[in-house]
């Protein structure tokens, strides 16, 4: 029986922690980038999965949404903002994820959400059996949305460099060639399962799929004393992500290295998929990526937070961003609230951001302090009118 759907599936994929500046080791995954519209300069809007993953499915910055912290998944405004999952599921999806803990994603909206364990499960071998169900649904005249967390590299990172190594350890931040190696290791293994995958979906039938395939943050190799892993500080080593579009149809095989952010996420596929952003909910941060993709060009510019967690002891991630940057295609603007210091790096001539130009161009780094500041304020403005929504429904009482 062939299948009775009249919507493409979406098949979204997150490789959790794969590095936009390694993924050409991937062959399996460049082989599905050339047939593919992928975005290679896309900038994640914090350096860890929780408040990243949030802002993508939400297409809206944390300090709107509520989840800029690595404890905001409870205090998600899910009243206030569609997910991915919202939208599709309204548009006549069936909706299933397999995720690594309930904390990583809006669990609104999902039909059948699962959670495998990191360390035991084999995650090849899992997908597939979701992707049989959908096929069984598709057959029933059901469209799927899939949500796929491929958890490896980031298991593999927290057994091999969590554990043993600490936030300064000179053994770990003097061996970045060793982490390199060890790091593109589990990339390989990464790339198999894509390959895995790939072929599971042509086998069953599902090429005329929509597939996603992204990375929510990037993963230190050892660039930055204070940062063993990720979350910490707002270089680009963590922040530097990508996605591709693929559907044979839909998305043309493309590079775009124009700017964009994962935010963008949710409006283009919303875009291509022909929904209407539902103005019943808060206004969204991202944009659509197609007049990029149809060669339009446009300034964007992509505003980040990240948690350092070593004014604790022991070092904790607190419980409010205490590092922020503000970043063109061109510069990139910081500000450490921990210690109060900026930076301001060239990334045209400094992709490494090596060396602060803050005392240099002052001028440029009050452009981006202001611009910087006004999205904070943005954040705290929506604050302020949750309070005051709250205590005008306290009058009504």
């Amino acid at each position: 029986m062939e299948s009775a759907i009249t919507k493409p599936n979406v098949i979204m994929i997150l490789l959790d922690g794969a590095r936009a500046d390694r993924v050409k080791i991937m062959k399996n995954f460049n082989g599905l980038i050339q047939k593919s519209t992928f975005f290679s300069q896309m900038i994640t809007y914090a350096p860890y999965t929780i408040a990243s993953m949030h802002a993508i499915f939400s297409g809206s910055y944390g300090n709107r949404t509520g989840v800029d912290n690595y404890y905001g998944t409870y205090t998600f405004k899910k009243d206030n903002f569609a997910t991915i999952t919202n939208y599709l599921k309204d548009s006549g999806y069936y909706t299933i994820g397999d995720i690594l803990n309930p904390l990583v994603i809006p669990e609104q909206n999902f039909d059948d959400l699962k959670v495998h364990d990191e360390y035991s499960d084999d995650l090849t071998l899992r997908h597939s059996g979701l992707l049989e169900k959908v096929q069984r649904l598709n057959k029933e005249g059901k469209p799927c949305f899939v949500f796929l967390h491929y958890s490896n590299i980031h298991t593999s990172i927290k057994i091999n460099v969590s554990k043993k190594y600490d936030h300064f350890s000179k053994e770990f931040f003097s061996n970045k060639e060793r982490n390199l190696t060890a790091y593109d290791g589990y990339l390989t293994k990464a790339d198999d399962y894509v390959a895995a995958i790939l072929k599971k979906i042509e086998d069953l039938g599902l090429s005329n799929s929509l597939i996603l395939m992204h990375s929510d943050h990037g993963i230190s190799i050892g660039e930055r004393p204070g940062e063993r892993n990720y979350g910490a500080y707002c270089y680009d080593y963590t922040l530097k992500t990508f996605a591709l579009f693929y559907h044979p149809d839909l998305f043309q095989k493309k590079e775009v290295i124009s700017l964009t952010r994962t935010i963008d996420i949710l409006p283009t596929l919303l875009d291509y998929l022909k929904i209407s952003i539902n103005p019943k909910y808060e206004e969204i941060d991202g944009l659509s990526t197609r007049p990029l993709i149809e060669g339009k060009i446009e300034g964007r510019e992509a505003f980040c937070e990240a948690g350092n967690p070593h004014s604790s002891n022991p070092p904790k991630p607190p419980k409010a961003p205490n590092c922020r940057a503000y970043r063109t295609e061109k510069y990139k603007f910081i500000h450490n609230y921990w210690d109060d210091s900026e930076e301001l790096y060239n990334l045209e001539n400094d992709p490494q951001e090596d060396k602060n130009i803050i005392n240099e161009n002052k001028e440029i780094a009050q452009e981006l302090r202001e611009k910087l500041n006004k999205e904070l304020r943005r954040g705290f403005d929506l604050k302020l009118k949750s309070v005051k929504n709250l205590g005008d429904v306290d009058k009504s009482r």
